[in-house]
């Protein structure tokens, strides 16, 4: 696990095309399966909404192996984009990504909502993590996490 030494550190419009890079090599693979990998596509698409004040850097002993985005949406919270680098999956970073934007949702009564590619390996994380099925798109599947009742903490850092 990863825990102890990750840190989530603010994106800067400056760094979008080094976010493009790092959420093309982590979906590559998944899009290259159904036949849908296009980086100028993926490109395109992330930029066009992409929201330096939502976004974090997933760092690990000061390297940025990866980002999340969480962005208010319809009354919760919207977990737009959480990518780690392929080289640094499967060691636990996107586990404590998700403990970290569930106590923030939790603190906040907010449910939290979040997309996945079908086919793609995210669905059982999200699903593993606490999330339930809310329905289907053409390539997506969505999902919903309603908040936990524990208690609050208010002193949370930001998203």
């Amino acid at each position: 696990m990863l825990l102890a030494a990750l840190a989530f550190t603010p994106a800067t419009v400056e760094d979008a095309e080094a976010l493009v890079a790092l959420r093309i090599a982590a979906m590559r693979e998944s899009l290259e399966r159904i036949g849908r990998f296009d980086p100028v596509r993926a490109r395109e698409r992330f930029l066009a909404g992409f929201a330096p004040e939502h976004t974090r850097h997933i760092v690990w002993n000061g390297a940025r192996i990866g980002f999340y985005v969480v962005k208010p949406a319809d009354g919760g919270l919207l977990l737009d984009h959480l990518y780690i680098r392929p080289s640094h999956q499967g060691q636990g970073a996107g586990a404590d990504v998700l403990a970290h934007v569930f106590a923030q949702a939790d603190a906040l009564g907010l449910p939290l909502r979040v997309g996945a590619l079908r086919g793609s390996d995210s669905n059982r994380f999200y699903l593993r993590h606490g999330f339930a099925s809310a329905g289907q798109g053409e390539f997506d599947n969505y999902y919903t996490r309603t908040p936990s009742q524990r208690d609050p903490c208010p002193h949370m850092p930001p998203l």
